[in-house]
């Protein structure tokens, strides 16, 4: 969305019906955001060309929607401070709730950090070479000179207010999140919120099927027993869920690694069912071909326990992250958070606060979008020609591709190595151990799939694109094409070969 003078760098979750036409379909679902409390009175909407660009409507569309929006009370418009939602705008109200004494305070260990490869393409990562410093110091700053001495002291187990606050709203208006600050708890990350949630549910935890093997081990590891929960082309199958499953860890908007939404057949499924979801929006924000796919927790909010982070957004290295919790859970869950570590530190909190309020989040969620987009179209474009028959599934979404293998079993050539010379033919059947022992030796990073499957899984591999820097990824990404052909990757200037 380009930025305009008025709700420069806003992002808004706009889901248009199709069919009424599209100044109607707008209309509607302007007025149901700032009904729902999506848009808080006082909020500023883009302009009606940034709007108009990023829906693909004519300006006069959104123009007229806006128009009628004032008539009916529900924006307000003055020169010079763009348009906003009025004060006096229908809103449901918000629900409040006690806080939690806070406790005192610990401070845990970080692990040491992992050492960076030749080529990088670890899935889960971002390009922290375009972490927004300046921002970040703009809001650090800010931050240490208005917040006052008070905040260095123990805090409120669910985090602080300015953070749960920026939250909700941000929450809302980009992936349709229905909650309050009352029932936001920062953690500090999804595993985290995984444990706590695993500590105060009893019962069994379904869990997809392929999904991320790692939280399947957080939940076992927490003395719950996991039931497979098989994904096909369209997502999980929900119908399969019983009443003896406690809760459902699902990846709706793009389900983990498989890169499909969830059906809207099956999310109805999943409302039907009535069990606590634990939704996990790694990477919600990063849709490429169209609007995104909004949140089941806007379905069904007294349901779902919503959780995203800025691990991808921004970088794993801040441990920051965040549940929107239902009513039901927000007492046993903040309980949980005061006996697992008091509280998450302060002052990354109240920096992302500012971020958030100030829209250079939104505006660096933007940029990475563009950037993460194109490096997506160069690997659907090369990869499959370096090894035929392989599947690349999913939407244009996330950081990261799943690239399974030729289902015509391992290869009897010798995989590519300092050993072998080079070779032209294309490596159909490699098996993934072959793969990535080859991958090792070239120095590249990524993810064996079949890990993936609860059982016996497909192969192939796992793909981060984001990782790598602008000028370092094309390198990585010819790298593995090399390796999948068969060939020997070429070295890096500068560098000897392997």
């Amino acid at each position: 969305m380009r930025r305009t003078r008025a709700g420069s760098g806003v992002d808004l979750h706009l889901e248009l019906a199709a069919s009424g036409g599209r100044r109607r379909a707008l209309e509607e679902a302007l007025r149901q955001a700032v009904r729902d409390g999506r848009l808080p009175p006082g909020t500023r909407l883009p302009s009606s060309r940034a709007l108009a660009g990023e829906l693909r409507l004519s300006r006069g569309t959104v123009s007229a929607a806006y128009d009628q929006l004032v008539a009916e009370g529900y924006l307000t418009t003055r020169p010079g401070s763009g348009t906003q939602v009025a004060a006096t705008a229908p809103t449901r109200p918000a629900t409040r709730h006690p806080a939690t004494a806070p406790g005192p305070f610990r401070i845990p260990v970080a692990p040491e950090p992992e050492a960076t490869p030749l080529h990088d393409l670890r899935p889960g990562q971002p390009d922290v070479s375009a972490f927004p410093a300046r921002a970040w110091l703009r809001a650090t700053r800010h931050v240490l000179a208005t917040a006052p001495a008070a905040v260095l002291g123990p805090c409120d187990p669910r985090g602080r207010i300015e953070l749960r606050t920026a939250l909700a709203t941000y929450l809302a208006r980009t992936r349709g999140v229905l909650t309050t600050p009352d029932l936001i708890i920062v953690t500090t990350g999804f595993v985290q919120s995984l444990n706590l949630l695993a500590d105060v549910t009893g019962g069994p935890f379904a869990m997809e099927d392929p999904g991320h093997d790692f939280y399947r081990e957080v939940v076992r590891r927490a003395g719950r027993e996991i039931v497979p929960l098989p994904v096909d082309e369209v997502g999980a199958r929900t119908g399969a869920l019983t009443p003896a499953v406690a809760a459902a860890v699902l990846t709706p908007a793009h389900q983990y690694p498989m890169g499909v939404p969830l059906h809207p057949s099956r999310r109805l499924a999943l409302r039907e069912w009535g069990g606590l979801v634990v939704e996990d929006d790694y990477d919600g924000e990063f849709r490429y071909d169209r609007q995104p796919v909004g949140a089941f927790q806007g379905t069904a909010p007294e349901q779902v326990v919503y959780c995203g982070t800025t691990s991808e957004s921004l970088a794993p290295a801040l441990r920051l992250g965040w549940m929107a919790v239902p009513p039901a859970l927000i007492g046993p869950v903040t309980e949980a958070k005061l006996h697992a570590d008091s509280h998450t530190e302060v002052l990354g909190q109240l920096v992302l606060a500012r971020l958030i309020e100030t829209h250079d989040y939104d505006r660096h969620i933007r940029a990475a979008r563009l950037r993460y987009r194109r490096r997506r179209e160069l690997l659907r474009a090369r990869l499959p020609a370096a090894l035929p028959g392989a599947t690349l599934p999913g939407v244009a979404a996330g950081l990261r591709t799943l690239l399974l293998f030729p289902p015509d079993g391992p290869s009897d050539r010798p995989s590519p190595g300092p050993s072998h010379a080079p070779s032209d033919a294309p490596a159909h059947g490699l098996s993934e151990a072959g793969v990535m022992a080859a991958c090792e030796r070239a120095g590249i990073a990524l993810r064996p799939a079949s890990p993936l499957w609860h059982g016996a899984g497909r192969q192939g591999l796992l793909i981060g694109y984001a990782a790598p820097s602008e000028r370092a990824y094309p390198h990585a990404l010819e790298a593995l094409a090399a390796v999948l052909a068969g060939r020997e990757p070429r070295p890096l200037p500068g560098r000897s070969s392997h």
